[in-house]
Order: structure tokens, then sequence, then C-alpha cells
């Protein structure tokens, strides 16, 4: 039980300071400062640090001073107003994620609960997940030989993005040779996943998904751009394979856009653009109501991936395996920055349950790795 200084209708923390900083030249985080001591952890997207520093010190930062972190609903309403959030678009967003991570951990620290049970409590007790190929060099053989050292790590799905973004229907496209050799590696009891990002034609992703349908691929994500909503709805309804998209948007109207228009079967929202958990929950309630699951995005694998977990644990209509990327990122594997790195147990990811996200970082490394 907690105590009366902690009820919910005493609080009164506040804000003091918003810390951002980048580790390694590429990889983005905030914290959030308290008058009661308590410190929040966020991280943003990876693209574009320089713009999202600016973004969150100029113009998110300043709404935040004085305010009460515990209030993320409100807190987020500032945000996004101060930062004109649904006319300038996406760096808005990338900013105010970062932040609201933080400050779901500040809430999550200070009533001593994980942040699976604020969102209403375990569904499930650990995570699936599938790995994320990112490569986009290696020969169809190279691919699946990829796959199958991940099938025998215990891993139950396996996407691979196999085609260019930017160009459209290119000939030397290898995907179905690709799968058609992850497959015949593989057997049947891994799921395979395809990214195209894109960029396909809506007749060529026809084609090819049928081809795909064919191979036993569990879904097709991207086959065209997320802003092509008619061209997502014509590729969906030619196929019976599940169409997945959603990782180039971030706010709610957007992505009922997405699902409504766009005819999609899976959305795929990431926490580090969405925004964050004030948004995921909207997102979820939205595709609740559609009946269309949500596999999260979700390409950077520390705080990023904590987060997720919380969300997916907590969440009915996420049933299917979470992203997970196999590439190397400095920051987990080279120059880890969480105290205790996350452990991938037979494809099976652990929620953390300490209070708020749950992990610590290792101060140490990370102003190592301040740039």
């Amino acid at each position: 039980m907690l105590d009366d200084s902690k009820n919910i209708g005493l609080i009164s923390m506040k804000i003091t300071s918003v810390e951002y900083v980048v580790l390694d030249e590429h990889h983005p985080f905030v914290f959030i400062h308290t008058d009661d001591g308590v410190t929040g952890i966020g991280e943003c997207f990876r693209r574009q640090p320089l713009v999202t520093k600016t973004v969150i010190e100029q113009l998110l930062a300043p709404t935040l001073i004085g305010k009460d972190p515990i209030d993320t609903e409100a807190r987020f309403r500032d945000m996004a107003t101060a930062g004109q959030a649904l006319e300038i678009g996406g760096a808005i967003w990338i900013g105010i994620a970062g932040l609201d991570i933080a400050m779901w951990d500040i809430k999550g620290k200070y009533l001593n609960l994980p942040i699976y049970q604020l969102l209403g409590g375990k569904v499930r007790e650990k995570v699936p997940v599938y790995a994320s190929s990112m490569a986009r060099d290696l020969t169809p053989l190279q691919e699946a030989n990829r796959a199958l050292s991940f099938a025998e790590e215990g891993y139950s799905g396996y996407k691979l993005h196999s085609a260019v973004p930017g160009k459209i229907d290119d000939p030397s496209d290898q995907t179905i040779d690709t799968v058609t050799e992850v497959r015949k590696a593989v057997g049947d009891d891994m799921d395979i996943l395809v990214d195209v990002n894109g960029a396909y034609s809506a007749h060529h992703a026809i084609e090819i998904g049928k081809q795909l349908e064919e191979l036993g691929v569990f879904h097709f994500e991207e086959p065209r751009p997320h802003y092509d909503l008619p061209g997502l709805a014509k590729v969906a309804n030619a196929l019976s394979i599940p169409i997945a998209s959603g990782e180039m948007i971030y706010s709610l109207y957007e992505y009922k856009e997405l699902m409504v228009r766009g005819k999609i079967d899976i959305v795929q929202p990431d926490i580090v653009k969405t925004p964050g958990f004030t948004t995921l929950i909207k997102i979820a309630n939205l595709a609740d109501s559609l009946g269309i699951p949500i596999t999260c995005h979700n390409t950077q694998p520390t705080i990023s991936t904590v987060a997720h977990a919380h969300f997916v644990a907590a969440t009915p209509g996420a049933p299917y395996a979470q992203e997970y990327n196999i590439e190397s990122v400095s920051i987990r594997d080279q120059y880890p920055i969480l105290s205790e790195p996350l452990q991938i147990i037979d494809g099976f990811l652990e929620v953390p349950d300490k209070p708020g996200l749950g992990v610590d970082l290792d101060m140490k490394m990370v102003n190592k790795l301040k740039t």
C-alpha cells in the first residue's frame, strides 16, 4: 500500500531541469530532474540528434520547468502546444517522445511501481521478440545462414530488409530469392517477416506479395510508403498476407488514417517517435476498437526496447513477437550503457520489475560517451 505522502492527489513534485545528451555521436537521451530527487530517463529517435537537441532545449524543456511530471497527460499537451506539434510534425514529436518516456519513468519510481503496472498490469510475463536483420548487402544464402543461426538461438521469427528504399521496383531486388533460401534453411517453424520500406509500386507489391504468401511469410511490411493510403489499401485488398505499417508516422491522427484508409492489418508504432507512452496508450485503444493488432517497430536496443517491453507486457492487443535489432549497436555491444544488459533467452525478453522503467544506466560509461 502507498503511504499518504505518496497519494497521487497530494503529489507536488516539480521538474527542476532537463538534460539532453548524445552518446557516441548518434544516440540521444534525456534526463528529467525533480526537486524530490527523482530522475527520469528517456530516449529519442536517433536521426538528426542536433535537431532534437534544439527542439528540446529551446521549445519543450522551458514549458516543463516548475511543473509536476506525474501529470503526464497535462505535460504532453503542454509540450505539443509549445512545439506546435500538429503543424511542425516529426522533429517535435521525437523530442516529446523522449521527455514523455522520462516522465513515466519518474511516475513509476515515485510510486514504487514498474511502468507495466501503471499501464494496467501484465497480460504476459515475458515478451517474445523476433530477430530483425538490418543488413541490405547479404546474398540470399548468407541471409539464410544468418536466419538459421538465430533460429538455433530460440528466436521464433526473423525479419529481412531486402529492398532498397527509394529504388522503386528495382530490377536487382532479390526479395523472393532471399525468402526462398531463408525458408529452406529454417523450415516451417520460424516466422519470416519482410520489410521493403515502401520500395514497390502497388502493382509490383501485389505481384511480390502473392509469392510471399506461397512462401508462408508472416507479414509484408511497408509495400507502399505510409503516405500512399490508397496504394496501401489496394495492396491490402488484393492479398491475404497481413500488411504492416506505421514506423514512419507520429500522431494519433496519422495512425487513424493509416488504419482506416490504408486498411493495414498490423500497426507498428515506435515509442521514440509516436511519441511516448501517452500516445502509445491511445493508439492501442484505437487499434483495439478496429481489431488491428500491434507489433512495435523497435530498432534501438536499450531504453527504447525496455519501454516497448513494458508496453507490450501490459497490452492485450500486442500478441505477436516484437522487433529486436540484431545488428551491432555501440551502446549495447561495445560500450554498454545499461548497468545490467538485457537478456534475450530462447527468443523472450524479461520485463524489468523494478520501479519505473526498471533499469539503471552505467553513468561512468554515459559520461565517457557524451559528445
